[in-house]
């Protein structure tokens, strides 16, 4: 079958395409920019890419076009395929009807930790020796590619509750029909496809509705916004979980910046951890992997053990460099809470040195100024704080961050953001930089406007 996918350099996208080559398919896929790191995955895997939307690409024609949820009416190539009357789905309709069907499949839910928790659930079950097939919104530090088929029954997928497709304007994660689901947290996000809060809330009860009653829901038992959505109904068992909490399940913190952990069962110890990840989130993402690999035939002990070898995804709080004494950071991190939690967890780390917060406000949801008014508290921890503001936000970076006084700047451009916070570092300093896009490629100008500077 010659499968060709619309936006596949997306990391949902690209994992499609690295299942189906996997599988024997003929694969190829076209976006626009075609950029790393995921083309370059996808071309050492031998498949051809195309830039941009041009038609000519449907030729010859694919037994089936698989369309990305970044394209809309109006794109060319969008077009073309509605007017030929060409094959076409979704991402998430392929992987149930090619790969899920007949898997035990564990989804990862919620706004924040779905890429690190799929990565943790899925290094404990290959450590326990599963060889699980997995789907992951990023490269895993512990594997050399995004997604994998894996050997059966065991398959986990980040489960993200973002819309499926131009024609299917349902949550990605309600066709994965999972027999285990971590719900990590839900707060409000996607604000160009949830009108508010309720919307999302009942979107997770949708996907609670797929579990079914053999299955099991490993839920943070300290988030309110999670047991709104269970009181709307609920047919599987739930496992809560949470930190120092009132949870059946709970991780405590055996050191300041979390890198020592201890999980209980009822005050019952579980097993401890001292591992390379740091944060009170990082700890509760790991409880939620324990939990659901328990709920795979995986002892808790064996899987608390394992994740001391576990290794993050790239983007997570990733060491891009050091220059004269100045460590640059690369971080995911786009939303107020995780902005705040990731600078929580480095600030643990770090103690009283210096840290520069840099920010690009890039997520749809930031752009629409939905977080402005949290914004600047998110990055008070900061000693510094560096806002790139792009000509068309539409909104006043400078105005939400007015808080935090001189210790906030805020510039128009890349290259002149990069001089600024070289000038501004010194040896011993934390530059952590934010974003869910490449940043306009401001980590190497940073780290060469350093070494510059020297």
């Amino acid at each position: 079958m010659h499968v060709h996918i619309l936006g596949i350099c997306g990391t949902f996208m690209g994992g499609i395409a690295a299942l189906a080559r996997e599988a024997g398919h003929t694969v190829t896929g076209s976006d626009q920019n075609v950029y790393p790191p995921m083309s370059t995955q996808l071309e050492a895997l031998g498949i051809r890419l195309t830039d941009g939307w041009d038609p000519a690409q449907l030729q010859p024609v694919p037994d089936v076009v698989v369309v990305g949820n970044a394209l809309s009416r109006g794109n060319p190539v969008i077009e073309a395929v509605l007017e030929r009357g060409l094959n076409y789905t979704s991402g998430p309709a392929w992987l149930l009807e090619h790969v899920l069907r007949e898997r035990w499949v564990l989804a990862v839910a919620g706004t924040h930790g779905k890429t690190t928790t799929s990565g943790m659930l899925t290094w404990i079950l290959e450590t326990a020796g599963l060889a699980p097939g997995y789907l992951i919104g990023g490269v895993p530090g512990n594997f050399a590619s995004s997604a994998r088929l894996g050997r059966a029954p065991f398959f986990v997928v980040e489960a993200d509750e973002y819309d499926t497709a131009f024609f299917d304007k349902r949550a990605k994660f309600v066709h994965y029909r999972p027999r285990t689901a971590i719900l990590n947290n839900l707060e409000y996000d996607h604000a160009d496809i949830y009108p508010d809060l309720a919307s999302i809330r009942r979107a997770f009860h949708h996907l609670v509705r797929t579990v079914p009653g053999n299955g099991r829901l490993v839920v943070n038992g300290a988030d309110a916004e999670l047991e709104a959505a269970l009181r709307m109904g609920a047919w599987t068992p739930i496992e809560r979980f949470a930190r120092d909490g009132a949870a059946e399940y709970q991780v405590h913190a055996l050191s300041a910046d979390w890198s020592e952990l201890e999980f209980r069962h009822r005050e019952r110890p579980l097993g401890r951890l001292r591992w390379s990840l740091i944060g009170a989130h990082n700890a509760e993402n790991a409880l939620a992997a324990v939990l659901a690999a328990r709920h795979a035939g995986v002892p808790p002990a064996l899987a608390i053990d394992s994740l001391a070898g576990f290794r993050n995804a790239r983007r997570r709080m990733e060491v891009r460099g050091t220059v004269r004494g100045v460590t640059v950071y690369d971080d995911f991190a786009h939303h107020p809470t995780a902005i705040a939690t990731t600078l929580d967890g480095l600030r643990q780390r770090v103690g009283a040195a210096r840290i520069l917060a840099v920010l690009e406000p890039r997520s749809a949801t930031m752009k629409l100024g939905v977080h402005r008014d949290t914004l600047g508290p998110s990055l008070a921890a900061a000693d510094h704080v560096f806002l790139y503001e792009p000509k068309d936000l539409g909104w006043d970076v400078a105005g939400a961050v007015r808080p935090l006084g001189a210790r906030a700047t805020v510039l128009g451009d890349i290259d002149a953001l990069a001089r600024a916070i070289a000038a501004e570092a010194r040896a011993g300093d934390h530059v952590l930089v934010m974003s869910n896009g490449g940043f306009g490629g401001l980590h190497g100008k940073l780290l060469a406007a350093l070494g510059e500077s020297a």
